[in-house]
């Protein structure tokens, strides 16, 4: 369960180790520079740049790292924020939350449980008529889209 009821929540010492594990000089060899700096270095792209922003397909969204299925394109919804917000992952042990205080706020970092690379954060109480009243703001450069055929 995670710390809003969605995703594996975790504190010190309990989080579980990634299926995927690289070296520091693979992870850099298989990713871009701004791959890189986003699901390795927690970074952040650019609000209204990222190619999954507005799109509308459907599909699957999975790790750029690791392939992993993270969320689906029946659970996206338009927050005008900036980046792709989805109210739940695909399945509840999809993700892992974690508490980020990192620019002196406590915020919940979102990672790939699978390689445990950084996707972005999840907002909860911000009004959206979403089932989970809950905004997964990820970054496309974090994902891949695999159009429904």
């Amino acid at each position: 369960m995670g710390l809003f009821n969605r995703g594996q929540q975790t504190t010190a010492g309990t989080e579980p180790a990634p299926k995927v594990e690289r070296t520091d000089a693979e992870w850099r060899e298989q990713l871009t520079r701004e791959e890189y700096q986003v699901l390795r270095q927690a970074g952040t792209e650019r609000p209204f740049v990222g190619e999954y922003t507005d799109t509308k397909t459907e599909g699957v969204y999975e790790c750029r790292a690791c392939g992993a299925e993270i969320f689906r394109s029946d659970t996206k919804f338009e927050s005008h924020c900036g980046w792709p917000s989805f109210f739940s992952p695909s399945d509840s042990d999809a993700v892992i939350e974690r508490v980020d205080t990192s620019l002196g706020m406590r915020r919940v970092e979102v990672v790939c449980a699978n390689c445990h690379s950084h996707l972005g954060h999840v907002f909860e109480g911000e009004g959206y008529a979403t089932p989970t009243d809950l905004r997964y703001c990820i970054n496309s450069i974090s994902m891949r889209l695999a159009p429904k055929a």
